[in-house]
């Protein structure tokens, strides 16, 4: 068993092709749990979703069946059937959803931008400054409160308390997520997410002018070691976890550079930590120091420019710009792009305008 032995019946399960290697990171922050059975030597042969019904007794048949179906029991590493026959010694696994559940998840008419909706799923491009779930100091006022209440006004029940995250994107960072609005739904994408199928690129502006048009930045990142609020990088691998980012540089400021990236792990604050320890920190990115004029630029006007522009565009420029996955129901592959929001927009203008003049 994992050391958090709550019962599956608050749990939304997930799957995954590497049940020994589960990350958890900023965006799938309390979405895994990783849950062992090993089945008694003198385990009568019989069904596992009996078997697993008895062992979890506040849960139901038909959330079992779901959760095989979904490929989400793994039983000696391969995923099973319901009416698959437990054996003693046999090595059951399962991944769980664990989204928070400090509070009560209160209905908030609170704007949002919904670009995709259907039985199953919702796709919502976020606002910069919103938060996505409710957490410390941040009880009320965000995402998962306002669908609360766009579901609670369309007649539909979704208890987005248990089900409903399949990933998240920081505070102030701005773009498409998609919302699971049922167990299956939630199960069928976490997968994808887990496994890295889905299709996202994310925007962001970074100090300075990298050498290469392409490049791959690649290195372990872990928690900063003096630093908590900061995630560090780690060539060596003496600590963190693995961490890949492709980078494609789109347009070039001089002090400033646009770029695409495309993420091959998903840790936390990966973009970030992956910039700034190239020496191209996101711009106006405070936790990471990116809140100050380039240095080595002294120039009196340039100064003045830059606190300009940090007033348009007032938290770190990082957009997820492109969302792609298969539809848990249909099977066929969605995609969504996101345009640039105002304030990285008006962000470029006055950058473009700058180098002109």
């Amino acid at each position: 068993m994992s050391e958090d032995n709550e019962d599956f019946l608050d749990e939304e399960l997930l799957d995954s092709n590497s049940i020994d290697n589960i990350d958890i990171d900023e965006e799938n922050k309390g979405l895994y749990e990783h849950l062992n059975i090993t089945v008694d030597p003198g385990q009568e042969t019989i069904r596992i979703d009996k078997f697993l019904l008895i062992h979890r007794q506040n849960s139901s048949r038909n959330k079992i069946s779901q959760t095989c179906r979904a490929g989400n029991v793994i039983v000696n590493g391969t995923a099973v059937k319901q009416n698959y026959r437990v054996k003693p010694g046999d090595q059951i696994s399962i991944l769980l959803t664990r989204p928070p559940r400090e509070n009560v998840i209160v209905p908030q008419n609170i704007p949002v931008n919904i670009v995709y909706e259907d039985d199953d799923l919702v796709v919502v491009d976020k606002e910069p400054g919103m938060v996505v779930h409710p957490g410390h100091g941040n009880w009320d006022g965000t995402l998962v409160n306002a669908l609360a209440y766009h579901f609670e006004n369309n007649g539909e029940k979704s208890d987005l308390d248990r089900v409903g995250l399949v990933h998240r994107i920081d505070k102030d960072t701005s773009g498409l997520l998609v919302i699971a609005k049922n167990e299956y739904a939630l199960s069928f994408l976490a997968k994808q997410f887990f496994n890295r199928t889905t299709k996202r690129l994310y925007w962001a502006f970074v100090w300075g002018n990298p050498q290469e048009d392409e490049g791959t930045i690649k290195g372990h990142i872990g928690r900063h070691p003096k630093n908590r609020m900061q995630m560090s990088v780690y060539e060596d691998g003496s600590h963190g976890k693995h961490a890949v980012t492709h980078y494609k540089v789109l347009e070039r400021f001089k002090y400033m550079t646009w770029v695409e990236c495309k993420l091959e792990t998903g840790r936390t604050h990966q973009i970030r930590a992956h910039f700034k320890h190239i020496g191209h920190t996101l711009f106006n990115d405070e936790r990471y120091e990116g809140h100050t004029p380039l240095r080595g630029v002294n120039l009196p006007k340039y100064k003045q420019f830059i606190k300009n522009v940090f007033e348009i565009l007032p938290r770190h420029a990082l957009h997820a710009h492109t969302l792609g996955f298969i539809h848990p129901t249909t099977k066929k592959e969605l995609y969504f792009e996101s345009p640039m929001p105002k304030d990285m927009a008006d962000a470029v203008k006055k950058w473009r305008n700058y180098l002109e003049n």
